[in-house]
């Protein structure tokens, strides 16, 4: 079988390590010179992890960051006000599978595990024929058995099919950064929530954290760099805030509109060439899910097609993997957006309103919410991912 994926982000990486260790010839085109590299991190949860491990990146992953509850983490996790006081404290349960690494990392290690030659860079992708198996590359036309479009939130090949709903903007900016050193954030992770502003605090394995900081403003409002913007909207806010933005470096804190997909597409598949990650179900990031949920694209689709023989195989394997992520993924970007509109409240009287919700919320039941999400395991492969470093 011969695949070829657009996209050279996690999703499409993931695929492609998953794929050729089954045995499968596959082929990585992405528009850049070099695959873009995030400055920010990346909240591995269970699902991620169990995607992750189903694609025989488990031993590797884990060298880039331990899951908290083996290493032993009991710092407080959930949501605070402004002045540090604790809104609802999440049970360890909640956040002890839960492994935050650097994005620049986890691309490394995927890109460490494929053939040499498999991604082909400063490539641009015009279109892909109807029956989805020929993509004009270039002034080229080449022809796969499937292509996986994992080519994000603007992807040229979901713009052209019938049903794409667009992308919107969500309403607010996010600012994102990585410290440069360790800063010691043992009175607690999570999130702090005010008025159409929020900060959230994950620190990595070696010390260092990894924070984002959100402010709700109009579509037409400039997006300006560097850190003096974040410092203003959060001055006063509880420690460590401050000193997290002082320790990173301000030539890496980058804003960007947060959008998502404008509705919902009516199939993930259009003959033989599939949507993944972004390009399928781009959400907001007010769960955590927009990678973990194109890591399990990945593992899925990799199990899937382990198992056809022949075209008709190939066809129902395709409409295997729509039938199983389309509602899953169209329902966690759902919640992620409401979610995010609840915390993003401005109003005097719904921010205060909302404060009053999370404070009455049983932990268990925040602890129960946070855990259903990352209940999830890939379908059998007919042929084991074989475990391992790069080939």
């Amino acid at each position: 079988m011969k695949v070829g994926i657009v996209g050279g982000g996690i999703g499409g990486l993931a695929t492609a390590v998953g794929l050729q260790r089954t045995g499968v010839d596959v082929t990585v085109v992405e528009r850049s010179e070099r695959p873009a590299v995030s400055g920010s991190g990346i909240s591995l949860f269970g699902n991620g992890l169990a995607a992750l491990a189903a694609l025989g990146m488990g031993d590797a992953a884990r060298e880039i960051g331990a899951v908290a509850g083996e290493l032993g983490v009991t710092t407080p996790a959930g949501q605070r006000r402004p002045d540090g006081r604790w809104l609802v404290r999440l049970p360890r349960a909640a956040t002890e599978t839960v492994a935050v690494v650097h994005r620049a990392d986890l691309q490394r290690i995927l890109l460490a595990a494929l053939a040499p030659g498999t991604v082909r860079t400063g490539r641009a992708v015009r279109g892909v024929s109807a029956d989805g198996r020929s993509v004009e590359v270039d002034d080229t036309i080449e022809t796969f058995d499937v292509v996986v479009a994992a080519d994000g939130i603007r992807s040229r090949i979901r713009a052209g099919r019938p049903g794409d709903p667009g992308v919107r903007y969500a309403g607010y900016v996010a600012w994102r950064g990585v410290t440069d050193r360790p800063v010691d954030v043992s009175s607690g992770s999570g999130e702090t929530v005010g008025r159409g502003l929020r900060f959230g605090i994950a620190p990595l394995a070696d010390g260092r954290v990894y924070w984002f900081a959100v402010v709700s403003q109009p579509r037409d409002a400039p997006v300006p760099d560097g850190p003096a913007i974040v410092a203003r909207q959060f001055a006063g806010w509880h420690p460590p805030i401050r000193e997290l933005i002082e320790s990173t470096p301000p030539e890496s804190i980058h804003g960007l509109p947060i959008e998502e997909l404008a509705g919902r597409l009516p199939t993930y598949r259009r003959g033989r060439c599939v949507l993944l990650g972004d390009a399928a179900h781009a959400m907001t990031p007010n769960l955590g899910q927009g990678g973990n949920q194109a890591l399990e694209d990945a593992a899925t689709l990799v199990a899937l097609l382990s198992r056809p023989a022949g075209p008709a195989g190939i066809d129902a394997a395709l409409a295997e993997y729509d039938r199983l992520r389309r509602p899953r993924t169209q329902r966690i970007a759902r919640q992620a957006g409401i979610l995010g509109r609840v915390l993003q409240a401005h109003g005097p009287v719904v921010s205060r309103l909302r404060d009053a919700g999370l404070r009455l919320t049983p932990p268990g039941a925040a602890a129960r919410s946070a855990l259903a999400v990352q209940r999830w395991a890939p379908p059998a492969p007919a042929r084991p991912v074989v475990n391992g470093g790069a080939r």
